[in-house]
This record gives structure tokens, sequence and C-alpha cells, in this order.
């Protein structure tokens, strides 16, 4: 039997859930359902089927979250594979397949990967394990397989597979069958047809292969692609990877250089190795609003909701609280409250939050890809106030962790100790501060914030000066890297 890889797709921006879900802090790091987030779910589900560390493919700008998320889970140490510039899953899965063969925990240098996105939701654990198991003869032999969802609806938001339906007809169970073609995503009378006529299911996004065989055939079909990925990871060494800490870097202009293109498109519609095994295990790709209602648990009206929220004659509907929300006679509603954003929609229009976003990006506003509170690898910052001249953030920095040494040219700051111990560097001077304490940190002074203790340090910071925005820094010297 081979040794089996789980790979874990961690690149999505994560517009179509906004406000929650935005480009610096995407779906898969959200906990939509359940008290795991959504990356830390699909790890859970995978860890029984295999020994190995996961392998993810992550955005450079999350690879503290993805490192942060996954240690809190106790995984295994990770090895987390930086794209430097989103090219689509065909080259991400190329780069994870080049490191998976290189890396000496597998022993045999040819594992099988299991490609995973890390922002599905799969309710039935045990028969998607089940699944996996079921494929891995198929795939040792030599075949690409995908998992094919039996449809519950005339679904026009998936792709489609269509398989020969003379194999055990349209449900799941019939084992592992040729795949007869891939079909974009249908108008609703197509997407009906599919289902009467039985043998079509929705494209998951989900792999099982050997890394050699999916090098094998891209190279075979896109030769461009796989070029570009082997120029990436020429420079890796797999026993410690080039890597700060647990981050394997892809080169910027080798990856940069290939053709953004999805594994569907790449391989899968043109390989004559293409097998898909049907099943049933509750997914959904939360890729809406809508999907997320359809997978929480509802009341008897229908009504599904996080967080403080009243409904007073509402049915079919959504809602998000971070504080009171009340929704009072009204229908198939999504409402979404976050610290800085409200969305309300249709819930039959929520495809359309997307055009919200893209507004948003084109008048340079920061609720595109920020939350009000930022994460940092030390920590986080939230924006309470601001004004002209000042602004008020409440700072948290992790234990053990510390704030790059840096400076400002154009504003000060006075940070005020809340909770926990705060060591400062203020140009020559090293101290400590607790609780109820506070300093200053002169415009233009040398300065770090660090962590010593054992629980989270919290402090406000008020900013003052002529300019307060966040590139306002000169780093010196930064543990994490960057520049």
């Amino acid at each position: 039997m081979s040794e089996l890889q789980p790979v874990l797709l961690s690149g999505g921006s994560g517009t179509r859930l906004w406000p929650l879900s935005r480009e610096a802090y995407p779906k898969q790091f959200l906990p939509l359902v359940g008290d795991d987030t959504m990356l830390q779910a699909t790890w859970r589900r995978v860890a029984p089927l295999s020994d190995a560390a996961p392998l993810v493919v992550a955005n450079e700008d999350h690879r503290f979250l993805v490192a942060e998320q996954l240690r809190q889970i106790g995984a295994p140490q990770a090895r987390i594979v930086l794209e430097p510039i989103g090219r689509n899953t065909a080259p991400a899965i190329a780069a994870a397949a080049l490191v998976a063969r290189a890396d000496p925990q597998h022993e045999a240098g040819d594992p099988l990967l299991l490609v995973l996105p890390s922002d599905h939701v799969v309710r039935d654990a045990d028969a998607f394990r089940a699944a996996v198991r079921a494929a891995m003869p198929a795939a040792e032999a030599g075949a690409l397989v995908t998992f094919g969802i039996v449809p519950n609806a005339p679904e026009t938001g998936f792709g489609y597979i269509q398989t020969d339906i003379r194999h055990a007809g349209a449900d799941a169970g019939g084992g592992v069958r040729d795949v007869r073609r891939f079909v974009e995503k249908p108008d609703a009378a197509t997407a009906q047809r599919y289902l009467d006529e039985g043998g079509y299911y929705w494209n998951s996004g989900m792999f099982l292969f050997r890394a050699s065989r999916y090098l094998e055939e891209l190279g075979k079909y896109r030769p461009d692609i796989l070029a570009a990925a082997r120029a990436a990871c020429a420079h890796l060494d797999p026993d410690d990877a080039t890597r700060d800490s647990l981050f394997l870097r892809l080169d910027r202009d080798a990856f940069a250089a290939s053709p953004s293109e999805s594994i569907d498109y790449a391989v899968m519609e043109k390989t004559e190795a293409a097998k898909v095994l049907p099943v049933d295990i509750g997914w959904n790709d939360v890729g809406s609003w809508s999907a997320l209602w359809e997978v929480s648990e509802q009341d008897g009206d229908g009504n599904a909701h996080h967080g403080d929220v009243i409904a007073v004659d509402t049915r079919n509907s959504y809602a998000y609280a971070r504080r009171l929300v009340a929704l009072v006679g009204v229908n198939d509603v999504v409402v979404v409250e976050t610290d800085d954003a409200v969305l309300v929609a249709a819930k039959d229009k929520v495809q359309d939050v997307k055009r919200v976003v893209e507004r948003l990006k084109a008048e340079q506003r920061t609720q595109a890809a920020l939350h009000r509170e930022v994460h940092r690898p030390w920590g986080s910052y939230d924006s309470v106030d601001m004004g002209d001249g000042f602004q008020v953030k409440r700072i948290k920095v992790k234990p053990g962790a510390s704030l790059s040494l840096q400076s400002h040219n154009r504003r000060a700051e006075h940070w005020i100790v809340v909770r926990g111990i705060a060591r400062v560097t203020r140009n020559n001077d090293v101290f400590e501060l607790f609780a109820n304490q506070s300093t200053y940190i002169p415009i233009g002074a040398k300065h770090r914030l660090e962590n010593p203790g054992t629980e989270v340090l919290e402090l406000i910071e008020v900013q003052s000066g002529d300019y307060l925005g966040e590139d306002d820094i000169v780093r010196y010297e930064d543990v994490y890297g960057r520049g």
C-alpha cells in the first residue's frame, strides 16, 4: 500500500462570503460551521488516513495563519508551500507533488496525494474516509481519481462530471468509474436534465493520485506549467527547504512565469487516466451565504443564525451577528454584521456579493481586504477609534512573541498596558511594564514591543501625528522575515 500524503489547498481569497471573509482573512480561517475553522476541520477529517504531516499550499500572506491554526489543534508540523502569486490549482498541485516526491518522510519517494480544498464542508467524515480508501487501489494503479458528489438538486453553481451510467446507476457505491466528460456550470434547464438522466456528479475539486502520475500527465498536456513549477522548486532543500521555520518559499519569478490554469483544464479534461468515484458525504463548498444557510442548523421556521439574533415573523433567513441583530417580518434574507461592515441581501442574490468587493477595491477601501482587527504573526491589532491626527488601537501580543525593531517618521505612540507583561525597547533603554503602567515612544525612536510572559499581552496604543498609515514603518530587525 502506498504512503498517503494529504495536500491542503489554502490559496482562496474569500470574496463570496464578504464581509466576514476578506482577502487577508478568507473563509478557510473562519469557524463557519462548528468550533473549528474550515482549515482545521479539513485536517481533522483527513488525519486518521495517514501518519504524514500535512502539506499545505498557501498564499504567502496567510502563512502565519496556517501555521498557527494547525498548531492549535495539535497537527504535526506542516510543510507549508508558499505561493508568491496566485496561479490556480494546476501549478499549485505541481509544486506540492514535487515537494512530496523530495520529502524524506516518504521512503519510496512517490506517495499518493490526497488533494483537498481547505474551505469545504463534509458532514459525513466516516463516509469521506471510506471513499478515499475505496479510491486508493485505482490511484495506485495509475489513475487520476476525482470525487464526484451525488447531486440532490439541479445546481447551477457547480461543474459536473459525466460517467458511464451503465455502472451501478447514478448513485454512490458503484466504485471508481471512467470519466466520460467534464462539463461547465449549466443553466437551470440543463442541470435538471443532468439529474433526470443520471450519471452526472458535481465536481468537488478533490483528487487522489500518485505524485509521479500527476506530474507525468501535466508534462504531457501542459509542459509549460510543469517547467515553471520545477523551476520554482529547484532551490528547495527537502531537509530544511530554505525555509524560515515552517515555510517552503517558491521562487517568485519562476512561479509567476507559469500560466494560471486549473487542474481540470490543464489535465483532468484531457487525460485518458481520469476516473471518478461518486460519493454521498454531506459535501458543500460553502461558496455563498445561501450555501452556508443550507449547511447550518435551522429552527422550525428555517432560520439559521450565529451570535445574538432575535427573529420575529421571519422565515428561511440567515443572520451572523457580533452584537444584537433583530429580524422582523422578513423572509429569505441574509444579514451579516461585523465590526466595520453590514451586509443585507436577498438570499437568492448573494452571488452578487462579489460585485460589492469589486466596488470596494475600485474605491481602494480597506474593507475589501482587511477586518478592523488585523492579524499579524505576533498577535493582532484592532483600530477602535481614529480622527484627525490620532488613532487608538487595542494590541494583543502572543506569549513569547515580539514585534519588529522599528521606528516611525511621522507619528509618536503612547502605550498603556491593560493585561500581561510588556518588555519595551526604546532606543538604548530596555524595561518592563505591567498592568496600569504606560510609556511614550517619540517620533523617530527605535522601539520594540515583546511579551516575555505566559499570557497574552494586551495594551492600548494611542498614535498621534500628521500621518498614521501602516506603511510609516522602518524595520531594522524582524524575526518573521518582513522587510
